[in-house]
């Protein structure tokens, strides 16, 4: 498969942080995003799931239908509508997009934001819920006739969808990174994505999902990791933005009430974020330019670990991870649309291209 390049829709302006255009709802700030990133050569773009942010569904459709090429990714939660609806709805999205859509399963990692919408399973159970929930909608997909289900989590009888996925289904994304999260998306992803850790941290977590895809008797899953890269034109220009940055994610820790829902106070329960913050704990610069200061400042409140320096050096460092494994590269910045339009002038042309002279200069197999 080819290496693609995947960003993130932000539907307000609003802060710099992970939490980014989640604070409210502009329409035409998302437009004139959208069409940015389908412009300048992205391939996907996460639409990102909270409890208090804009309905994701309906920011995945108006995305959908004014963009000609970006695929959406849509981040979904299992517990908050029942399977079968979900089938019907990621379908008819499927149709809306002729065929561009992803399904990214957020089985979720912090209790607290799990109960703001009434689930109350524990972790491991909603990574077995995830399970299921996954198998349910292959099933209504591809079924010629009723389909009816009777497991843990779900029960139903002669359901029956008259709308199809463009291409039969819609490929499915897990991510995490713990033993749940490697055994879902081992078993049940086409994708599997991670958050930005040093090369050999992430080496480790590719094999490990592998392995469970290889016991299962499936394909391994594509790999899906993500930074917040930060680029200036020299690499002491870079550094100095960077610090400028990690500012304004610091003030903002201290004072942005509104951004109250989306952190969390004290150690993080997901494995992820414990991750990211350990990794901080074992410094703050790691392998060619990966800087974990940012993940830090935000309590590892997502994918915030950043690469910073010319367009050159992020542009090698993210083929280092293509070089062990992964193939789809997440790249969304702190200063959002700026950062896309920057991303997709600097650092995509040059991936592309040297991957382009790889291919040229190939031996024959």
């Amino acid at each position: 498969m080819p290496v693609e390049f995947i960003s993130a829709v932000h539907t307000d302006a609003g802060a710099s942080g992970p939490a980014a255009g989640r604070t409210g709802l502009d329409v035409d700030h998302l437009r004139r995003y959208a069409r940015a990133l389908d412009d300048g050569g992205f391939d996907h773009t996460l639409v990102a799931y909270h409890s208090a942010s804009p309905d994701a569904f309906q920011v995945a459709q108006f995305v959908a239908t004014h963009t000609e090429r970006v695929r959406p990714i849509l981040a979904h939660r299992p517990g908050v509508i029942f399977p079968t609806h979900a089938a019907r709805a990621l379908a008819t999205l499927d149709q809306i997009s002729n065929g561009r859509l992803t399904l990214h399963i957020i089985s979720g990692g912090n209790d607290e934001e799990q109960r703001r919408e009434g689930d109350y399973l524990d972790k491991a159970e909603r990574y077995e819920r995830s399970d299921e929930y996954i198998q349910i909608l292959r099933k209504v997909w591809q079924a010629d006739g009723p389909v009816s289900h009777h497991g843990k989590y779900f029960t139903f009888e002669g359901h029956h969808s008259d709308v199809k996925p463009v291409h039969g289904l819609v490929p499915i994304s897990v991510g995490g990174s713990s033993q749940d999260a490697y055994r879902v998306g081992g078993q049940q992803g086409d994708i599997f994505g991670l958050w930005g850790e040093p090369l050999k941290e992430t080496a480790e977590q590719i094999a490990a999902v592998n392995a469970v895809a290889d016991a299962a008797g499936r394909p391994h899953p594509r790999i899906w990791v993500s930074f917040r890269p930060i680029i200036a034109p020299t690499e002491e220009l870079a550094r100095e933005k960077a610090h400028r940055t990690l500012g304004v994610l610091q003030d903002q820790a201290r004072t942005t009430e509104q951004l109250r829902h989306y952190r969390t106070t004290g150690r993080p329960a997901n494995v992820g974020s414990q991750r990211l913050l350990d990794l901080a704990g074992r410094g703050e610069v790691h392998d060619r330019c990966l800087w974990t200061a940012p993940a830090v400042a935000t309590n590892a409140a997502g994918a915030s670990t950043a690469l910073v320096g010319t367009p050159e050096t992020v542009a090698q460092a993210l083929l280092d991870y293509v070089d062990i494994g992964c193939d789809l590269l997440s790249i969304r910045g702190y200063d959002p649309l700026n950062d896309a339009i920057d991303y997709a002038r600097h650092v995509l042309p040059l991936v592309r291209q040297e991957l382009a002279h790889r291919a040229a200069t190939a031996p024959a197999a």
